[in-house]
């Protein structure tokens, strides 16, 4: 059995994406840069344990790089592709834009390449919900126009699925897109919002809440997404036989391509995840309630009808078991 390529495999999903395969005897080659974004320590923490399991090789590659991805392909010859590498960060992408046409941009170009020139039978990649940028409608559906990002990353990750169908519209290569809305849980990234707050509650500190609290958000626990990306990259995209040039649907093609929302489908007011918080931390919260920021958005919430239907997605964690199993890892994992 040939390995599976996962990209960002010391990165919050990728490390889970990786385990699970291999709780699953999928053999796995990891690849990951393991810049300084965030902790590095907790990137060569999850590397370790999956190190621990038999079948899984780890190489420190920057998707950036042309010609050590250009060799990894050659070597391994996978026939599919998971690949989560990315500069993430709605907000870093406002200060530091390059790293998100580095990563991004010329990553998954390097990526797209690859699976060109050596048969990948399938490329399942991270999107981002961050696409629907300026977009009011609710839930958010794969099949409306995402044409107005606000920021840089989303609109990095809305090329990412223009280059995508391009592969697969003249090589031929089946490709699935997930806009992945909101993931928390264990082992998860300290940028982001639940990681910050549950620091800042324990330590004593102000917590900054945007928008003055009015956030809402379609947090999705880890477990869940692994589930759903793992489904789909079983699930290989084929052309869509219904599809239309005088009615197109952007998500799916008369190419074997594919875009999914994969979320939660149950909102959550950012407040309430801070009371969740306060609650299982013992400790209320000092809040410094602060204006939207610069490329954000108030609101995600997301259609996932066609993953249900195509794959068999189904969400099962609620927000707060999903907040109390997050809290008992940060508890173990920073000795406290």
């Amino acid at each position: 059995m040939k390995p599976i390529l996962v990209t960002g495999a010391a990165g919050f999903i990728g490390f889970h994406v990786a385990r699970a395969l291999l709780m699953r005897g999928r053999p796995v080659m990891g690849i990951d840069n393991m810049n300084a974004y965030y902790d590095p320590s907790l990137k060569r923490a999850r590397i370790a344990l999956l190190q621990a399991e038999a079948g899984f090789a780890f190489r420190e590659i920057d998707v950036a790089d042309r010609v050590p991805m250009a060799e990894l392909f050659q070597s391994l010859q996978p026939e599919f592709v998971i690949h989560l590498a990315a500069q993430a960060g709605v907000r870093h992408s406002v200060e530091a834009p390059n790293a998100y046409v580095d990563s991004n941009l010329v990553g998954f170009a390097n990526v797209l390449e690859g699976c060109r020139h050596h048969g990948v039978r399938h490329l399942t990649y991270a999107s981002s919900s961050s696409v629907y940028g300026a977009n009011t409608s609710m839930p958010f559906s794969v099949h409306d126009n995402v044409d107005h990002p606000l920021s840089l990353y989303a609109a990095s990750k809305k090329a990412n699925e223009l280059m995508a169908h391009c592969y697969s519209h003249l090589y031929g290569l089946p490709t699935t897109g997930l806009r992945f809305f909101t993931v928390y849980g264990p082992w998860g990234r300290p940028d982001m919002a639940i990681f910050l707050f549950t620091k800042a509650i324990h330590e004593g500190r102000p917590i900054d809440v945007f928008n003055h609290g009015n956030m809402r958000r379609d947090f999705t626990f880890i477990d869940d997404i692994v589930e759903g990306v793992i489904r789909t990259s079983d699930t290989i995209a084929v052309p869509d036989p219904s599809w239309s040039s005088a009615t197109p649907d952007a998500g799916s093609s008369k190419a074997p391509y594919r875009l999914y929302n994969i979320g939660n489908n149950r909102p959550v007011d950012l407040m309430r995840v801070i009371a969740l918080l306060e609650a299982e931390l013992g400790r209320d919260a000092q809040m410094n309630f602060l204006p939207m920021q610069p490329g954000d958005v108030p609101e995600t919430y997301a259609d996932i009808g066609s993953l249900v239907k195509d794959v068999g997605f189904e969400p099962r964690t609620s927000i707060e078991e999903g907040i109390r199993s997050f809290v008992s890892w940060y508890r173990d994992y920073y000795k406290i």
